[in-house]
């Protein structure tokens, strides 16, 4: 028995408060939504079109969460489920879709190719206290129209975990329900064990492209999980008050589950985001802001009242290279998502506002996440009585070291992190190369992806998963595709 640490945003009557107002602005003000089969839905359901926007009334995202699922499980390649989504329960995985990878030789940030989104694939893949992988690099020596699906096939080729991904053409998501399908064994399989997250993201303020409706609705009938990423920025596309942007983005979720559930009543949905506090100064989305981690946690609270999993980008920086500030704010998000109880938390390994994965941040961050996941835990008691008896045996032997207690517990009480931080002596630093958290994590790069050698798919699924991507390439112009 123990207490685990929470933090409350809202008192139960606020809470309600944001939600009912979130309803009332999809009845009065309603959504703009481009996609025709969600049109449909909607009105086949009840909703009103007027003046170009959909007005939802409260009886339809009272249905759609009634049978939206409070939990959801994420499995590995073997069918081990390793994301139990729900709850309190807390989940790594690093951010999504960056346009640049921190390069060290440089000291800037550079075009991702295919050999750094492998190189990333692969330490991901390494790395435990990531549930996930991501795809977390758009390669540009492909064309673009097909990168969605080509950094997939990476992730599946190079990792045995989940993967949160997401589409960036309509006709995308059938290419890449066909892979995750031959990974699992077939489609069916895939429905009973997901092994993907797809983002789902509506932009703000209230609407809904053609491109990530259809995403909703094709992960709805698919049974993969559908995770909404609602991004508000204060005083820009929403309200400027905290509490007015996750009132903001209350209702751009509601408005996803409803067209999600109508889709497909009881698939797996996620309530979350990427909203950032507007910064008026310099007219940039600060993603280390301490009120962007406010309104990740504010609204996850939201999401948990609901009954639906959540989830938040977090644990990341706006620094441009891998400096004091990037711990700083990296540590700060993933402590706030962790006594918010988020249970997905993308991000880490990022910078530059989500543009930018650095594979050194990525080691650095790995043990971030690791304190974070045993401050998630809490303190447990051990004994009872608690810690008397102990002291008597301590004071008799003038130590505690050769206790048995101490034995027992001591690896189940502390996180023991990785040699990439530093806790050694003065001295020992020193004979060292007296190196820096930066310079430690090059080496340790090096080393994971010289000794990882991540589990192999069998070779009919591997040249199946090349012959699909070989033939999307083919359609834009690639005869084959690269390395």
């Amino acid at each position: 028995m123990g207490m685990t640490p929470r933090v409350k945003w809202f008192d139960e009557k606020t809470r309600k408060k944001i939600i009912a107002e979130a309803i009332e602005i999809l009845e009065r003000v309603g959504v703009f939504v481009e996609n025709d089969e969600a049109i449909e839905l909607l009105a086949g359901a009840g909703a009103k079109a007027r003046k170009g926007r959909v007005h939802i009334p409260a009886s339809l995202v009272e249905k759609a969460l009634e049978t939206a699922p409070d939990r959801i499980l994420v499995y590995d390649r073997s069918g081990e489920a390793v994301m139990d989504l729900g709850g309190d329960r807390i989940h790594f995985n690093p951010g999504s879709a960056a346009l640049r990878i921190f390069d060290p030789e440089l000291g800037d940030a550079r075009e991702p190719a295919t050999r750094d989104v492998e190189a990333f694939v692969r330490l991901t893949d390494a790395l435990p206290h990531y549930a996930a992988q991501s795809t977390g690099l758009i390669p540009g020596d492909v064309p673009e129209e097909v990168a969605d699906r080509y950094r997939l096939m990476l992730g599946l080729l190079g990792s045995s975990k989940p993967v949160v991904t997401g589409t960036f053409k309509v006709e995308a998501f059938r290419v890449m329900h066909e892979m995750l399908s031959a990974v699992a064994g077939d489609a069916e399989r895939l429905r009973e064990k997901p092994m993907a997250i797809f983002d789902c993201c509506p932009s703000p303020p209230l609407m809904w492209s053609d491109l990530t409706c259809q995403a909703l609705i094709d992960c709805a009938r698919t049974g993969l999980p559908a995770e909404l990423v609602s991004m508000p920025l204060t005083g820009a596309t929403s309200p400027v008050t905290l509490a007015g942007a996750v009132t903001q983005h209350c209702a751009e979720n509601l408005s996803g589950i409803v067209i999600h559930q109508l889709a497909g009543a009881g698939s797996p949905i996620v309530y979350g985001g990427s909203p950032a506090c507007f910064d008026m100064r310099k007219g940039t989305t600060p993603m280390g802001a301490i009120e962007t981690m406010m309104i990740d946690g504010a609204y996850a609270e939201i999401g948990k009242h609901l009954g639906v999993p959540t989830h938040a980008y977090m644990a990341l920086s706006d620094s441009k290279p891998v400096d004091y500030q990037a711990g700083m704010e990296t540590a700060m998000g993933a402590i706030v998502a962790a006594v918010s109880g988020v249970n997905n938390i993308s991000g880490p390994g990022m910078l530059d506002f989500e543009s930018c994965q650095s594979l050194e941040k990525l080691v650095l961050d790995h043990e971030i996440c690791g304190m974070a996941l045993r401050l998630a835990r809490g303190i447990a008691l051990r004994d009872d009585p608690i810690a008397l008896p102990l002291i008597e045996q301590g004071l008799e032997k003038k130590e505690f070291l050769s206790l048995a207690h101490t034995t027992k517990w001591f690896r189940k009480e502390a996180y023991f992190p990785d040699p990439v931080i530093e806790r050694g002596a003065l001295e020992e630093w020193r004979v060292k190369g007296r190196k820096d958290a930066f310079a430690r994590a090059r080496e340790r790069v090096d080393a994971i992806l010289a000794q990882h050698t991540p589990e192999p798919l069998d070779a009919a699924t591997q040249r199946h998963l090349r012959d699909l991507m070989t033939a999307e390439a083919k359609r834009y112009g690639m005869d084959r595709l690269p390395g």
